[in-house]
């Protein structure tokens, strides 16, 4: 299993937590309040947690191609939902 998790500072967190899981939940599983979520991707998982410095978000696939794709996935949606932060992505560590 590979597992990356990035990290996004904003005070925003909960907010782009619950857009991407409300986002997300139209086509994949998805399970989320206002500080965590969770979605099951068909190529592997991310789990998400906001407080109020930060956004976290851990993934977990088999792949490497997988792993490159949901970081992706995270990072695109991110940057629509959070364009008035400048964003562009995740900080992300393996």
């Amino acid at each position: 299993m590979l597992t990356a998790t990035g990290t996004f500072s904003t005070r925003h967190a909960s907010k782009y937590l619950t857009q991407m899981c409300k986002h997300f939940a139209h086509k994949i599983d998805v399970a989320y309040d206002d500080t965590k979520g969770h979605c099951t991707f068909p190529m592997g998982s991310a789990a998400m947690l906001a407080n109020s410095e930060q956004l976290c978000v851990e993934v977990k696939v088999s792949h490497t191609e997988d792993l490159i794709q949901v970081k992706h996935v995270i990072d695109v949606h991110l940057e629509r939902f959070a364009f008035r932060e400048d964003f562009k992505n995740m900080d992300w560590t393996v």
